[in-house]
């Protein structure tokens, strides 16, 4: 049987399980349609509303966020970290292309909410049969 006696044992199955500040997750997300728009919802525990940041491209949406540590407001020293923030980012495509300027975004208690609405063919309608 192997016992963690030494510190150096302990320390290195301790980094094993180590996640570093820098490193990027993939959050989950739900994504359902009607006939005018995807809505989306993204779960971002742990991240501030300031720090997410969404990026649309014709039917391609990108999502991400920035981790930012913050230091003890109270003045005292920060001896020992096992919470860090986290850094997300997310990239998919959806069957048609969205209309930045009619969709929404609300962030809430770590939950992402994207409202996109689909984009309307801007030439539909009939045509002149000669």
């Amino acid at each position: 049987m192997f016992y963690l006696t030494h510190p150096r044992h302990v320390a290195r199955v301790l980094r094993q399980f180590d996640v570093d500040a820098d490193t990027t997750r993939s959050p989950a997300l739900d994504v359902s349609e009607d006939d005018k728009a995807y809505h989306v919802t993204v779960d971002m525990p742990g991240v501030a509303k300031e720090a997410v940041k969404v990026r649309i491209e014709g039917r391609r949406v990108h999502i991400e966020t920035a981790a930012e540590e913050a230091a003890p407001s109270d003045g005292s020293r920060l001896l020992y970290r096992e919470r860090r923030a986290a850094r997300y980012a997310r990239n998919f495509s959806l069957p048609a292309e969205i209309d930045q300027a009619s969709s929404e975004a609300r962030f809430e208690n770590g939950v992402l909410t994207l409202n996109l609405v689909k984009r309307v063919a801007e030439n539909g309608g009939q045509l002149t049969i000669n």
